[in-house]
């Protein structure tokens, strides 16, 4: 199975066949969601299967979903395949909490791409889409607490000194707080 392993090699593979409507696609989202940057990146990416070939020529949306997925993470991997897929997104999507979010991102990338044949938008071009897919691929590849997750430099119920960091973190810093 292919697996597209930096944006260096993913921008390379998009350069390879220029397409608008691609472009397009993920300007429509950025305007209509400027803060969810995994919908718009798989707007660009909707239709990366026609970019990537097995070796014996064919390609699937699942393989060009899991492509993409070790470098920007499972939800713009998901977002790929059930965008493509032509059966109902939601009950793939899970019953799960989100799982109506989910279903309404699908929803929304697909009149995307469907709008963006039709758009005439002026969609800048494909390395404007660089750092985007540097930033997610950087939050997707981070390894460590969930991305809500509080820092321990904010840790509640613990007694704080004056740079607002616990005692024990402080020890652990080889810094004692006056009175420890």
């Amino acid at each position: 199975m292919p697996y597209v392993t930096s944006v260096l090699e993913l921008m390379e593979l998009l350069h390879g066949s220029p397409d608008g409507r691609r472009l397009r696609t993920a300007a429509l989202l950025r305007r209509s969601h400027p803060s969810d940057k995994e919908l718009q990146l798989a707007g660009l990416l909707h239709d990366i299967g026609r970019l990537l070939r097995l070796s014996d020529g064919t390609v699937t949306v699942g393989v060009a979903a899991e492509a993409v997925r070790p470098l920007l993470g499972e939800r713009v991997a998901r977002l790929v395949r059930l965008s493509a897929a032509p059966f109902d997104a939601g009950a793939e999507a899970g019953a799960g909490a989100g799982a109506g979010a989910e279903a309404e991102a699908v929803a929304t990338l697909r009149h995307a791409r469907d709008s963006a044949g039709a758009a005439d938008l002026d969609a800048g071009v494909l390395e404007d889409w660089r750092p985007l897919l540097e930033l997610v691929a950087a939050g997707a590849c981070r390894v460590g607490p969930a991305r809500n997750a509080p820092t321990p430099s904010v840790r509640r119920g613990g007694r704080e000194g004056r740079s607002g960091a616990s005692r024990d973190e402080g020890r652990l810093r080889g810094y004692q707080f006056p009175g420890a």
